[in-house]
């Protein structure tokens, strides 16, 4: 239950209801008491209050209502089953302004899961080391390797200043092996069948031949939309049972469909697992991102992005940095430009993506769990 008293020197509201609320309520009572109830501003912060305080409500509902459980990465988590946010993409760019979030790790990563790749030296070239820890894990854990014992990296590098240090050490040995040689980066800079790979090379034994072949998703909704935009079969899944033991991380962010209304095109994101502090907060600027990108595309407009989330959570080593975050009123969102001679959204390149007028709190640092 989250309860709220505003007091000013003449009235006093009390409010006590679903933390999912805290913040339309805030502005709302903040508004009457100082308004006297007018109805246009009331819709107005409301509006306002329903873009990046959905996602920071979801933070204090899980906070306050969430289960604690342990997980598969040893850290634990306080979780909910199911969290849904809604963006209305014409009202600004959903990127985070309660903390200053990387839109350069954002898009180069977003490019390469369009350009179906799964191998971490693009990112690497492109000063982007998100997916390192993954490859790094698959590489220490092989016979090839030969360093100190990099056993539960993650959790002994939080816990141990010296061991981080070596731990750093290994990986920047890592990283550079992977930028200068080809044959080390073919063997330990690829990911397996991840987000790419599925979207741009679905593999599925064809019935009638009995033959493996494979499927374009994302290209073949790409050109439906241009000549079927109102099907209901614009869906794109990561989510592949049989290939998952063989991703380094099978897909947290497992599906998405789009939907045309009135000349706008929206996205419904389907995420099974939302680290709601690290990961939530790209998959919201990526996903949006992926819509505008496919729009321009398509010749048509941007509407929504729906962000549902299954088993939303907080890791426990990230409370602290998520109470933070919610002691910071949010900014405007920022304004998304592609460059009008951009190329097709499957040949783009990071240079041709930018973003306007973004203001930010500073950057709030956590480790990720492996």
């Amino acid at each position: 239950m989250f309860h709220f008293t505003y007091m000013s020197r003449s009235k006093s509201i009390h409010y006590a209801g679903n933390p999912m609320h805290r913040s339309i309520v805030i502005c709302i009572l903040t508004c009457r008491i100082h308004l006297g109830y007018p109805f246009i501003m009331e819709q107005h912060l409301r509006r306002k209050c329903m873009s990046e305080y959905q996602y920071l409500d979801a933070c204090a509902y899980i906070l306050e209502d969430g289960s604690y459980r342990q997980d598969r990465t040893g850290v634990g988590t306080y979780a909910v089953l199911g969290i849904q946010m809604r963006f209305n993409l014409s009202d600004g760019f959903p990127l985070l302004t309660t903390k200053k979030m990387p839109f350069g790790l954002i898009k180069s990563e977003l490019l390469w899961f369009v350009k179906g790749m799964n191998n971490i030296r693009y990112l690497l070239e492109h000063n982007n080391h998100i997916w390192n820890e993954w490859a790094f894990k698959r590489y220490v854990q092989s016979k090839e390797y030969k360093g100190p014992d990099m056993t539960d990296f993650g959790i002994r590098a939080m816990k141990d200043e010296k061991f981080r240090a070596v731990y750093e050490q290994e990986m920047a040995k890592f990283v550079q092996k992977i930028l200068e040689d080809d044959n080390f980066a073919a063997r330990w800079g690829d990911l397996g069948r991840i987000y790419g790979v599925q979207w741009r090379n679905w593999k599925y034994i064809n019935p009638e031949t009995g033959q493996v072949e494979t499927v374009d998703q994302f290209a073949e909704v790409v050109e439906e939309l241009k000549t079927n935009p109102y099907s209901r079969r614009l869906i794109v899944n990561a989510w592949h049972p049989g290939e998952n033991d063989f991703m380094a991380l099978p897909p947290c962010h497992k599906s998405f469909q789009f939907f045309v209304a009135d000349g706008k095109l929206s996205c419904l994101l389907e995420q099974r697992s939302g680290d709601m502090f690290l990961g939530v907060p790209f998959n919201i600027a990526s996903y949006a991102l992926l819509t505008h990108l496919v729009a321009r595309e398509v010749g048509l407009e941007v509407g929504e992005l729906v962000h549902n989330v299954n088993d939303a959570h907080i890791y426990s080593n990230h409370v602290g940095q998520v109470k933070t975050q919610l002691e910071r009123v949010p900014y405007p969102f920022p304004e998304l430009v592609i460059e009008e001679d951009a190329p097709s959204l499957f040949d783009m390149g990071p240079e041709h993506i930018k973003i306007k007028h973004y203001q930010y709190h500073p950057k709030i640092q956590a480790d990720v769990a492996v």
